[in-house]
């Protein structure tokens, strides 16, 4: 009998969070979906990436409020001494909390310096290459190679993606570094010391899909595909009605369903007597690639888009539609509250709309549901005096002095927010 699965397996753990920008903030975001409770510390007036765009008409960033979904936010001035002294009190007090995540290297944030108030301080420092030197996703996308095989890129003539996968792929291994440095902390007492260069997670990706290898070991660079799949057969194809899908066959049974969606078993054998290849195997059928796509172009083109969704589908390829999000947003079931993973929230600044939460799913049961980014310092006091602390007094003379803030007032109404 299948039991429910309680996804909120970091509760009772309190993460700093001093960060910009996409990866560290991502991996925050990742641990509050888990259930840590993550405390996002902010500058008075809001940092360096408080107002990226997409903004609101109001002037909230939509890709701040994206990125920070589930944590509370202390605003703090950390040009001055004592605002510096509050964030480091926060960092390694007692309980549950001791874990600082960073991408902000500033010498009274180093685990050196915090360690000698909290021994068993976990910190983990998000870091453009190992060096400390700066870098960030597109520099190190482009040193990696991949714009010069993306699409019909070329070293001389690169082809940048949109998606920043490094910042993404090095945000769920901060997460992962803290949630298993927290773990042992709970079996050992000890605690631990993690940097993570951005460089790195994208440099050992060459390593780990094999084409570190391929460039050592067979000397043979990759070169661009156009937008066929490597080492396999997958193509986009137009119909006739003006829409584009993508076909993939990798595994040998989903190669046999689209030959049979398509009926193409007499175009499979011309182009096996004639190339003397094998298309039931990978390799084959990538070397095969232009023969089938010249057969499938005709295919797709003399039908509809209707037509030939109910053909794949029938027939059970592997396939998808191009859309753009707004096109999405509107037709398909995954980007919709028919996903469980996704709820209407209601954020201060930017109203109702459509949220993700995690992913993972047993069951029903998903890993939490979206909780809406809050306005900067909106848990400023709360935070101060549950942690720290410290008296109605004391709070009073800090937001006198302008050490602290919050909350902020709501954009959408002009009136502050209650916490």
């Amino acid at each position: 009998m299948e039991t429910a699965l309680d996804f909120n397996l970091l509760r009772g753990l309190r993460v700093v969070e001093s960060s910009a920008f996409i990866a560290a903030p991502l991996a925050g975001m990742t641990l509050a979906q888990y259930g840590a409770e993550v405390i996002r510390i902010d500058m008075v007036g809001g940092g360096i990436d408080y107002a990226r765009q997409p903004m609101m008409p109001g002037g909230r960033s939509l890709y701040w409020t994206g990125l920070n979904k589930g944590k509370k936010s202390i605003a703090v001035d950390i040009r001055q001494p004592a605002g510096r002294e509050l964030v480091q009190a926060l960092v390694t007090a007692p309980g549950n909390g001791g874990v600082l995540l960073t991408n902000i290297g500033v010498p009274w944030l180093s685990h050196a310096h915090l360690s000698e108030r909290r021994k068993d301080l976990i910190t983990c420092t998000i870091e453009g290459n190992p060096d400390g030197t700066t870098a960030v996703d597109y520099t190190v996308n482009c040193a990696a190679g991949f714009p010069a095989i993306t699409g019909n890129g070329s070293i001389d003539s690169p082809v940048n993606h949109a998606l920043p996968a490094w910042d993404i792929a090095c945000a769920y291994q901060a997460a992962f570094g803290i949630a298993a440095a927290a773990a042992n902390r709970q079996a050992t007492g000890g605690g631990a010391q993690m940097r993570l260069a951005l460089s790195d997670v994208a440099f050992s990706t060459l390593s780990h899909l094999g084409m570190l290898a391929e460039a050592e070991l067979l000397n043979q660079e990759r070169t661009s595909l156009d937008n066929f799949l490597y080492g396999a057969f997958g193509k986009d194809f137009g119909t006739f009605d003006g829409h584009r899908v993508y076909v993939a066959a990798i595994s040998l049974g989903q190669w046999k369903s689209l030959v049979a969606a398509c009926a193409m078993q007499g175009a499979c054998e011309k182009i096996e007597q004639e190339a003397q290849l094998n298309l039931e195997k990978e390799e084959d059928r990538f070397a095969a690639r232009l023969a089938i796509a010249a057969y499938l172009e005709g295919w797709f083109k003399t039908r509809s888009f209707a037509q030939v969704r109910e053909t794949l589908d029938t027939h059970k390829v592997c396939w998808g539609p191009y859309q753009t999000v707004m096109e999405a947003l509107a037709r398909d079931p995954r980007l919709s509250e028919a996903n469980p993973i996704f709820t209407r929230v209601n954020t201060a600044g930017v109203g109702s709309h459509l949220a993700a939460g995690g992913t993972l799913r047993m069951g029903t049961t998903h890993t939490g549901s979206p909780v809406p980014a809050p306005l900067l310092g909106q848990h400023t006091d709360q935070i101060l005096q549950e942690v720290l602390g410290l008296s109605g007094a004391a709070l009073g003379k800090l937001h006198d002095d302008g050490i602290v803030a919050g909350p902020e007032r709501d954009p959408l109404v002009n009136q502050p927010l209650s916490v």
